[in-house]
């Protein structure tokens, strides 16, 4: 029996929205994607007997010559592990290397898995600090394997005492999802060629304002163990505030807040979300609040800054066809984001307890939240002083344009946001006058046609941070980060009849960013273009793949002063089609993979 377009419109759509609701789980602990579509979408593979590497492309770690001192520090089967408290192990730093001076540190990530499983956000924390966050690949029936390294220098403070490591993966194995995912982490530590961190130094002579030099003391403003869930915040509404207490040494000089997002179930493709006006007129259950989202940082009672979520698409999201074995970006590295809090040190540097909290405009259950807070300390002084000079945060500035008969119909929404603060500190280095921006522009631009089987998004997002320091010499330090997230999705549905419907999937996306560094270092830019598109199709019956295709091509294009990087690479239903890589530094090409709009700003 044929669907009516109105059904059709609620069983297609839910692809996206709502089927992963399955009773057996949680809905905290899945995502909200197609990922009830598993491994036997390509039955006729699984006669290959080795395992398949899935990966996620990115630049290599650039290393130093030495060799380096390897730890592991975990190895763990997550089968049964929802709703069960995150895996411990105890943390100490490396004794038997033969230099206690680092250049590098590196964290990996290697798991293998077998069956049918859905894909798991995960988290790994340090004391309490994430320092990965990520997304499992989804198995088959052969057999998977990925391996992720993530350069963890940065954490190089917290690394020198002894700590308590936590893992949480929430998997859910029974009958029917038979994956259980193992997992081995190791740590590498690369001897310094020369002179540099070490977990001795103290700060370093030449690096005031701490541009060029690791935080000396790393909170975690986190959820604190023991529980039976990760250490991260949930946020499920658009009014749900969660926070934690802190309290900073007297001595601090700079702070810098990473914050770590991830969404899921109902807001995992947010920047779907249709306005509530549409869901209202044709009487439907979907995903609403429109596709705008926003992470609103607060200290005390002010905000201190935004975040912008790039948005990443897990391993199982849209078509998971698309991510076998190429990865969507972020998939498997999820990004973090930095906000300079250094101006509003003078309110919390009285000894007292304050408290980091969160929001997220718009929000629609749930938003994984947690962050670290990086404190440059002045060991010259017991107490540094500082005040606010100017605080300046508009308000959203939001443009909304409805137009839509029934199902089909178009939305235009525009959002921006500007903010910024400027502050000094007085220390042994003298008085630094900090100066704080972040400019935000976005844009979404939505169709919805074929009685609401066919969706088409148009977004940008512009995420600009930029920090200027004058220093008591009266020169200028800055730092710069310029962001830019094009997404372009196009999914068609045409009933087939019998209950079964044919789905078509057209997706681009990309993250691009420029890093201006001026400082006592000199002059230093980079810049990286990565930018995915895949196309794919579903034959789906109930909520099983009869059959499918999907194909992924990829361009990720990274320069900086001292590294180049790029690497073209295609593939199809697990295979590589074309791979190519250089690391020589010359003109950078343009990137075409296709005429989409908003794809080529940023």
């Amino acid at each position: 029996m044929a669907f009516s377009s109105c059904s059709l419109l609620l069983s297609i759509l839910s692809v996206f929205f709502l089927l992963l609701h399955l009773p057996v789980f949680s809905s905290a602990n899945l995502h909200r994607t197609s990922s009830l579509f598993r491994s036997e979408l390509i039955s006729g593979h699984e006669s290959e007997k080795t395992p398949t590497t899935y990966f996620e492309v990115t630049k290599p770690i650039k290393l130093p010559k030495t060799k380096p001192c390897s730890y592991p520090i975990l190895h763990h089967d997550f089968g049964s592990t929802y709703g069960k408290p995150p895996v411990l192990a105890h943390y100490t730093p490396p004794s038997d290397c033969p230099s206690q001076n680092f250049d590098k540190i590196v964290f990996e990530w290697k798991a293998a898995s077998k069956g049918r499983q859905f894909d798991r956000i995960f988290g790994v924390w340090l004391g309490g600090v994430e320092i990965f966050r990520s997304c499992t690949a989804e198995p088959r029936a052969t057999g998977i394997v990925w391996t992720v390294e993530k350069d963890i220098t940065r954490y190089y403070s917290l690394l020198s005492s002894n700590q308590i490591f936590a893992v949480y993966m929430g998997n859910v194995v029974d009958s029917t999802y038979t994956g259980i995912y193992h997992v081995n982490i190791t740590l590498h530590f690369y001897p310094a060629e020369g002179k540099k961190y070490g977990l001795d130094d103290g700060n370093l002579d030449n690096s005031v304002f701490g541009f060029d030099s690791g935080a000396d003391l790393i909170l975690p403003i986190s959820r604190n163990l023991p529980l039976n869930d990760g250490l991260w915040f949930e946020i499920e509404n658009s009014t749900d505030l969660e926070f934690k207490e802190f309290k900073i040494p007297q001595n601090a000089y700079r702070a810098v807040l990473e914050v770590y997002v991830s969404f899921h179930e109902n807001d995992e493709f947010w920047y779907t979300n249709v306005p509530n006006e549409y869901i209202a007129v044709n009487n439907i259950s979907l995903p609403g609040n429109g596709p705008f989202r926003e992470v609103v940082v607060r200290l005390d009672d002010t905000v201190v800054g935004a975040v912008w979520p790039f948005t990443v698409i897990y391993t199982g999201g849209i078509n998971p066809l698309l991510w076998r074995p190429i990865t969507g970006i972020g998939s498997f590295d999820l990004p973090s984001y930095d906000i300079e809090i250094t101006p509003f040190l003078g309110k919390i540097l009285d000894g007292k307890t304050h408290k980091i909290g969160f929001s997220v405009t718009n929000a629609l259950n749930v938003w994984y939240i947690d962050a670290n807070l990086h404190l440059w300390l002045d060991e010259k002084s017991e107490r540094t002083e500082g005040k606010l000079l100017k605080y300046d945060i508009s308000p959203l500035k939001i443009s909304l344009v409805s137009n839509f008969t029934g199902f089909d119909g178009s939305f235009i929404i525009n959002v921006t946001r500007s903010g910024e603060s400027n502050g000094w500190v007085k220390s042994s280095h003298g008085t630094i006058i900090t100066r704080v921006t972040q400019g935000f522009n976005y844009s979404n631009f939505m169709i919805m046609g074929n009685e609401g089987n066919k969706q088409i998004v148009n977004q940008t997002i512009d995420f600009d941070d930029k920090v200027y320091a004058k220093l008591p010499s009266s020169s200028i330090r800055s730092l710069k980060s310029l962001k830019s997230f094009p997404l372009y999705l196009h999914t068609d549905n045409v009933d087939q009849g019998n209950d079964s419907y044919t789905s078509v999937v057209n997706i681009t996306f990309g993250f691009n960013e420029k890093k201006i560094r001026d400082s006592d270092l000199g002059l230093s830019i980079g810049s990286l273009k990565n930018l995915q598109k895949a196309q794919g199709s579903m034959l789906v019956k109930g909520n099983l793949v009869m059959s499918g295709l999907g194909s992924t091509q990829q361009i990720y294009n990274y320069h900086d002063d001292a590294f180049c990087y790029f690497r073209h690479i295609s593939s199809s239903n697990y295979t590589i089609l074309d791979d190519k890589t250089s690391s020589i530094c010359k003109k950078r090409p343009k990137l075409h993979l296709g005429s989409v709009r908003g794809v080529g700003r940023m």
